[in-house]
């Protein structure tokens, strides 16, 4: 079954391609940063629904940035617990907790900015710290 997004994709591309009366499907060549800019236009007409849209587009891109932080922070720390348990030093371990506060604060801070559920942000934390105590059982 194809995702809403795939659906609404498709569906946009044949409302496109059914306004293409004087060619084939076939033959003509699709600009895509045309079609993106179609479907990306703002339909409302009322004021204070294109300020609520436009809110929305940078709520989200500022969603993306936390969860994309979020995910390389983690993937740091994952690296350093490795680096960790194969060769535990005192100094790989700093690095180590260096790595974990800097996940953790961001994910405070996306919680704290509504990006993220607070059981989601414990889940991720609860998960970063079962990693580090095992890497660090494993190590001793």
């Amino acid at each position: 079954m194809e995702s809403k997004s795939d659906l609404t994709c498709h569906l946009s591309l044949t409302w496109i391609y059914q306004r293409i009366n004087s060619f084939t499907v076939d033959v003509i060549i699709i600009n895509w940063v045309l079609i993106e800019s179609l479907l990306n236009t703002i339909v409302a007409n009322i004021k204070s629904a294109i300020k609520r849209v436009n809110v929305a587009e940078r709520n989200r891109l500022r969603n993306k940035s936390y969860r994309s932080a979020i995910r390389t922070l983690t993937k740091r720390f994952l690296d350093a617990a490795e680096q960790y348990a194969a060769a535990p030093t005192s100094a790989q371990m700093n690095v180590v907790q260096e790595c974990l506060s800097a996940a953790y604060s961001k994910i405070d801070k996306a919680i704290k900015c509504g990006v993220i559920h607070r059981n989601t942000g414990a889940r991720k934390k609860a998960r970063l710290a079962r990693i580090l105590s095992q890497q660090t059982e494993a190590s001793a």
